[in-house]
């Protein structure tokens, strides 16, 4: 018994359609109770690659201060914070001094 050859891709076939030409998916969801509507979210999502978004007039990635820097600016380096156990260890010494 032969197989047909089937018309569906591989799933890099289907990401560069899908990067190329873009995915818009968009829905409501409302929750009412006897005609008071309680909560609605809306989604809108857009799924396409960095040249399709810019042919489209979305690029508010690159004025976004922070996801760009100017050239020559170094990112600010973050330093951990110190667990709020070691913080209240730190003033316990302190407090007992003062009484």
């Amino acid at each position: 018994m032969d197989r047909l050859p089937t018309s569906s891709g591989t799933l890099v076939d289907i990401l560069d359609r899908v990067l190329d030409k873009g995915l818009v998916v968009a829905g409501d969801i409302r929750i009412s109770l006897a005609n008071v509507e309680l909560l609605t979210i809306r989604i809108r999502l857009l799924v396409c690659s960095v040249d399709k978004a810019e042919q489209i007039g979305l690029n508010w990635w690159k004025y976004d201060p922070h996801l760009t820097m100017p050239a020559g600016v170094a990112r600010p380096v973050l330093t951990p914070a110190k667990p709020p156990a070691r913080r209240a260890r730190a003033r316990v010494p302190n407090a007992r001094r003062k009484a």
